[in-house]
């Protein structure tokens, strides 16, 4: 195919052009694709991962229903070294711990409210396991641990939650005007939908009700 002088200088330009630039869009769509193909794949091992540990966190709960718990540990052990980015690693730990708990082995509730503490995904997840191992260490009597776990930062709608469990921590102190302050801190937090409100009132009027203003407000 013959082309005129005009089209010749076209073609001439437009070669002189892929040649300046034409590896650089080359690999940048190279790039760009690479990046969606990434993006695609990722999505889907994400899916495959999540079907995976919802797979071993069923079968967690089955050896729980039948009171297994060789089969418990094995299985929110492997949800964790396999699956730990997913919600179901840190929803296996605080079911193997509530589990634990009941069975009375407190190191091993310990233990997996200490990986979802360090490892959860989200502030919610990693702050209920705050509130239940300082629970925990309520019942052995390391206060000072305790308080040191509910120490920090914590989620508002879970700000009711913390307070009382520091009054329990102090109650058990004995620093009752400490206890008052938390407790009404926990009650003021609260929303008159909250199921635990009137067993924390409760537990401030059994140790004298309200504290003076002057302790609310420096316990705020």
């Amino acid at each position: 195919m013959a082309y005129d002088h005009e089209e010749q200088e076209q073609l001439e330009s437009l070669k002189a052009w892929w040649k300046q630039y034409g590896n650089l869009i080359t690999w940048t769509l190279i790039i760009v694709l690479s990046i969606f193909s990434a993006w695609k794949a990722w999505g889907i091992y994400q899916v495959k991962q999540a079907g995976q540990a919802s797979l071993l966190y069923e079968e967690m709960q089955k050896a729980i229903h039948d009171k297994d718990q060789v089969k418990v540990l094995r299985a929110v052990t492997d949800v964790q070294d396999k699956f730990a980015g997913t919600d179901y690693a840190q929803m296996a730990s605080m079911l193997a711990a509530k589990n634990a708990f009941e069975a009375n082995d407190l190191k091993t509730a310990k233990t997996q409210l200490m990986w979802v503490q360090e490892h959860g995904k989200t502030a919610e997840f990693k702050s209920l396991a705050k509130i239940r191992l300082a629970g925990i260490l309520l019942d052995e009597k390391s206060y000072d641990d305790a308080l040191k776990v509910l120490s920090g930062d914590f989620p508002a709608e879970l700000a009711s939650a913390v307070a009382d469990r520091k009054g329990d921590i102090f109650v058990a102190q004995n620093k009752t005007d400490e206890a008052r302050t938390a407790y009404q801190l926990a009650i003021d937090k609260s929303t008159d939908k909250n199921p635990g409100r009137q067993l924390i009132q409760l537990k401030l009027d059994a140790i004298g009700g309200s504290p003076a203003k002057v302790a609310i407000e420096s316990g705020k």
